[in-house]
């Protein structure tokens, strides 16, 4: 196999790191051309554009070429290589910090994305942001690991959204899952829907202060005040952030940005998992 000249990036892999997330990916094919390049190389690459958020033709020289680097994530995307490995890396992030492989309590929350000059399909504008783009769905565990992602139009309430995010998982997906904290807009229609579909009930948390201020029982809290649980979701909107490729929706496919968020939180679970 061909390596390129030698470098190092704050991305690149560990050995460690490598030993956990190789036993996750397919073996390699056993027939045709033997393999140009190597499997680690080719996900550090992938890891540097997420992170980085560069554009695939601008791919450092020292990785493989970026035809080849883009092959190689598209075809993980459509078998779901790279969705099955999120999956078993997180299965090892729970067991690593003392919980259970699967979740029995999640968050879900919304997170609107601006959209750039690419195109097409499933985009909309957010008239309560005022932001033309995509919308983030996700389903996240107590600790704040993705359990399940979906990217449609920014103009879908809150409700909607999260019923195509829900309906995505299958029926032995989740097994644990019993309650879902959320905010009131998921309260109501989606809530009754939740229950008869999946078995799941939600629960919206509130600030304990402001509610009892409302009956005079305490002073009116001042400044920022924490929800409950909510806050786990949007730190990890935070933590997706920071990968520039997630700053904005720079994707064709939904399926692509959905992908990119796989491949973001498998990175951070690698280095939770080797820690």
């Amino acid at each position: 196999m061909r390596e390129p000249r030698p470098r190092h990036y704050p991305t690149d892999l560990s050995d460690a790191e490598w030993a956990a997330l190789e036993p996750l990916l397919p073996p390699p094919a056993t027939r045709g051309r033997p393999l140009k390049w190597s499997r680690r190389l080719m996900v550090e690459a992938i890891f540097y554009l997420v992170r980085s958020g560069c554009a695939w033709r601008m791919l450092p020289t020292s990785f493989p070429p970026w035809q080849t680097v883009f092959a190689h994530f598209r075809r993980c995307r459509l078998d779901g290589t790279l969705r099955r490995a999120h999956d078993q890396l997180r299965a090892l992030a729970r067991k690593a910090e003392g919980r259970q492989a699967e979740a029995s309590a999640a968050i879900i929350d919304s997170q609107t994305v601006r959209a750039t000059g690419v195109g097409g399909p499933e985009r909309g504008y957010d008239a309560a942001k005022r932001t033309a783009g995509r919308k983030r769905h996700i389903l996240v565990d107590a600790a704040g690991l993705v359990l399940l992602a979906h990217v449609h139009a920014a103009d879908l309430h809150e409700r909607l959204g999260a019923q195509l995010l829900v309906g995505r998982a299958s029926e032995g997906e989740l097994p644990r899952l019993v309650l879902v904290w959320a905010d009131g807009a998921y309260a109501g229609t989606f809530a009754r829907w939740l229950e008869a579909e999946r078995g799941w009930r939600v629960e919206v948390p509130k600030h304990c202060d402001r509610h009892l201020s409302r009956y005079g029982r305490e002073d009116k809290p001042k400044g920022f005040q924490v929800i409950p649980r909510r806050w786990v979701v949007e730190r990890t909107f935070a933590w997706l952030s920071r990968s520039r490729r997630l700053a904005r929706d720079y994707e064709r496919l939904p399926e692509t940005a959905e992908a990119m968020i796989h491949a973001a939180m498998s990175r951070i679970m690698l280095r939770r998992i080797v820690a």
